[in-house]
């Protein structure tokens, strides 16, 4: 009786066109999503609390490079391939953006920005004020922080409505008295911004010239548009997250 065998059996030739496809399937997808990373959409984390109560240490959240167009500062590495910014759409009073540090490009940081080109800012006791106007602050229930282990400190926070109309809440942990509650007037060059922590007393931020100072338009990276995921405690930690991820501030847009 005759017997086949009709076990297929890859040559080498097939063999190395097989890997060649995987590589190009791998290169392929790398270039898309440093496309996606460079052009559209980039993932950030929070490391410190200047932005409490908006953002918290562990958050993990979405920047919109499409909202301000691009600069060198949106290509990987910071590759100097654009002079300045194209495709520019002037950012709105309020916006959490993310930016180059202007006194040291390498650190990303980010806060609200609450001058625009032109404006005049300044703090006095506390209470923000653009071109003159203090800005709407009003009380509500006071933020609660949990150390842990038992207890629970309380943080006055406010609701504060810009001239714009938007409302974000703030923390004033160390009353109105502090040493960045009562500034000078900032006069905000043309083609520059000014940005504030939402965390007021705990914010490295425009108020500190030496530090921060003004944000430059080429500086800026995208605006904050939602958290995707958040954690108390190291991100890396899987196996803790049944416990220690904040699950009702997935997918959270922010204000």
């Amino acid at each position: 009786m005759d017997s086949s065998d009709d076990t297929e059996v890859t040559t080498d030739t097939e063999q190395v066109g097989s890997i060649k496809e995987t590589i190009i399937t791998v290169v392929y997808a790398g270039l898309i999503a440093l496309g996606i990373r460079s052009f559209a959409y980039e993932p950030f984390s929070i490391p410190s609390g200047s932005m409490i109560p908006t953002l918290l240490v562990g958050d993990y959240l979405f920047v919109s490079k499409l909202s301000y167009g691009y600069s060198s500062f949106s290509l990987p590495l910071g590759l100097p391939l654009i002079p300045d910014r194209i495709l520019f759409t002037e950012p709105e009073r309020g916006d959490v953006a993310v930016f180059r540090l202007p006194t040291n490009t390498d650190k990303d940081y980010i806060k609200r920005l609450v001058g625009l080109p032109g404006d005049k800012i300044q703090v006095v006791k506390g209470i923000l004020h653009i071109n003159g106007k203090a800005v709407k602050r009003e009380k509500v229930d006071d933020y609660l922080i949990d150390n842990g282990f038992g207890s629970v400190r309380r943080v006055t926070r406010y609701l504060e409505t810009l001239p714009n109309g938007r409302k974000h809440f703030i923390n004033e942990e160390q009353g109105d008295d502090g040493p960045s509650d009562n500034t000078p007037i900032y006069s905000v060059p043309e083609g520059h911004y000014f940005a504030m922590g939402d965390n007021r007393d705990n914010s490295s931020d425009s108020r500190f010239m030496d530090r921060v100072g003004y944000i430059p338009r080429k500086n800026l990276i995208g605006r904050a548009e939602v958290k995707f995921f958040s954690v108390d405690g190291a991100g890396w930690k899987f196996w803790q997250w049944p416990s220690s991820a904040r699950f009702e501030r997935f997918f959270d847009g922010i204000e």
